[in-house]
């Protein structure tokens, strides 16, 4: 336990030492709600505007801190050679793949809290209506999105290339599953592409917890979905990552 202690400290000094690391994956969603917020009316689809855009928001920084920057931080480590050295020493592989998702954790809890006082401060957000459930949302997005991440770094081989793959696929995600607005004027072909991102299922929960006090177990369906694709992420991973530089 002391060794998983050490090295989530680790991990959180690094972190929040890389300006690139801070503003990309914590400030960038902060930045979009306040944006967002300014520009909405009072009202989407009959909620307050600042409400439906915090929840969009919730489900953008989970999809950016544990896809993103998972994908990005493990990709880069593994071609610089670091994965490589760490195997080499006393560290266990599963204690610092713990300590990377902890810290992945600690991040987007920040970031949740950080943009629930932004949006009450700023812009009289609501709280959330369901504390525990709201609680649950945040583990729910780290699971799954850092279950992506790691397949993503799994197929990733290039660390110059890796946050130009990363936001081809996470900003359109983002778009078309409603982090950034409604998606119910978007064409047909655009709302079926929706309709099967994990994104769009991870929203709906965060909506019926945070805006409806919903108990988090209220759609099952989202949740099956949103955990079968973490689930295959972590399939990918299992089958093609490696410790090793690519090429080595």
């Amino acid at each position: 336990m002391s060794v998983l202690v050490h090295q989530l400290a680790f991990e959180q000094r690094i972190f929040w030492r890389s300006r690139e690391a801070a503003v990309f994956v914590f400030v960038f969603p902060l930045l979009l709600y306040v944006l967002l917020a300014s520009i909405y009316s009072d009202e989407i689809d009959g909620r307050a505007s600042a409400d439906v855009l915090l929840a969009g928001l919730f489900g953008y920084g989970a999809a950016n801190t544990a896809f993103g920057g998972l994908a990005i931080t493990l990709v880069v480590r593994r071609e610089g050679g670091l994965l490589k050295r760490l195997r080499s020493t006393p560290l266990s592989p599963a204690t610092y793949v713990a300590a990377v998702l902890v810290s992945t954790l600690v991040v987007f809890a920040l970031q949740a809290a950080a943009l629930l006082v932004l949006g009450m401060v700023l812009f009289d957000a609501r709280a959330p209506a369901n504390w525990p459930g709201f609680a649950a949302v945040v583990l729910l997005g780290v699971a799954c999105f850092a279950g992506l991440g790691v397949g993503a770094a799994a197929l990733i081989h290039s660390a110059e290339g890796v946050s130009a793959v990363v936001n081809v696929i996470l900003l359109p995600m983002a778009f078309l599953s409603g982090s950034f607005g409604p998606t119910t004027e978007f064409p047909a072909v655009l709302q079926a592409v929706s309709d099967v991102l994990p994104l769009t299922y991870f929203i709906d929960v965060v909506n019926g917890v945070y805006l409806d006090g919903e108990s988090f177990f209220a759609d099952v369906g989202a949740l099956a979905i949103v955990a079968a694709w973490g689930t295959a992420g972590l399939l990918v991973a299992w089958r093609r990552f490696s410790w090793m530089p690519h090429g080595s």
